[in-house]
């Protein structure tokens, strides 16, 4: 966590940028941003299928009211790339 307002650094923040800076001098940060990615992809895969699901969010549904489907995916769609975001992009 950074304190903007009072110009505080945290050592989480420090921690990354030494983190980034090591990354990039050793030649591994393409390596490691390809792995985020994966593991980024994959858990907004899942999390559509599971929230899908929970909805009632079917092939059913899609054949029936087209609109609706398309409604409720695009919702799901954006709440599970915020939990991605949170989860994985931010840290």
């Amino acid at each position: 966590m950074v304190y903007r307002d009072s110009g505080i650094c945290t050592i989480s923040e420090k921690h990354k940028r030494l983190g980034y800076l090591n990354l990039l001098t050793s030649g591994r940060l393409n390596e490691y941003l390809a792995s985020v990615n994966e593991q980024a992809e994959n858990m907004f895969s899942q999390l559509i299928k599971e929230y899908a699901d929970k909805q009632g969010v079917t092939e059913r549904l899609k054949a029936e009211n087209q609109l609706l489907w398309m409604q409720k995916m695009n919702n799901i769609r954006a709440c599970v790339r915020e939990i991605v975001d949170m989860e994985i992009i931010y840290l």
